[in-house]
């Protein structure tokens, strides 16, 4: 059935906030989207301001046709995952969206302080392209055809982070 989370949230995923979480979101999203881009600083916000009652998840959807580095920028997250900085590298890239390209992938990583040899090797994994990979398959099973797309707690979000703000707002208090 379209509309629900496949698979559910796991292991391989990037999740951040409350383990005991009453809500959980996840985004489908592509950081070169400037949709994505416009929505960070409410799921920041959402965050900031219900962080133990949520969970937040990330999965990559990279719109290949549309953005050209939103795949690399995915790889670039996924080797910062591998050096324990993953959020870091999310949050600089989506501050950062108008600069994505080659160079200063290389640079984001510098600046959240990852070891450049073993970024520069661990991009260039198959089995980060086979993460991102696997994440986008994930959206298309979801039935996500754009980014960004939010789920909670397994079922499709038909609204923006603000509508998501609102509803948490309701649900939380």
């Amino acid at each position: 059935m379209s509309g629900q989370l496949k698979p559910p949230v796991h292991g391989a995923d990037h999740t951040r906030g409350s383990k005991k979480a009453q809500l959980e979101i996840v985004e489908f999203g592509d950081f070169q989207c400037p949709y994505c881009g416009a929505e960070e600083p409410i799921v920041e916000e959402i965050m900031d301001q219900f962080g133990e009652a949520i969970s937040f998840t990330f999965r990559n959807f990279p719109l290949r046709d549309a953005h050209e580095y939103a795949f690399d920028a995915a790889l670039a997250a996924e080797a910062a995952a591998k050096q324990g900085k993953y959020w870091e590298m999310h949050d600089l890239m989506y501050a950062n969206q108008n600069l994505l390209n080659q160079p200063n992938l290389i640079r984001f990583a510098e600046q959240v302080g990852l070891d450049i040899d073993i970024f520069q090797s661990d991009i260039r994994q198959p089995e980060l392209a086979q993460k991102v990979e696997d994440d986008f398959e994930s959206g298309a099973r979801s039935g996500v055809n754009g980014t960004p797309s939010f789920f909670v707690n397994g079922a499709r979000f038909d609204g923006g982070a603000a509508d998501l703000y609102g509803l948490i707002k309701e649900s939380i208090s």
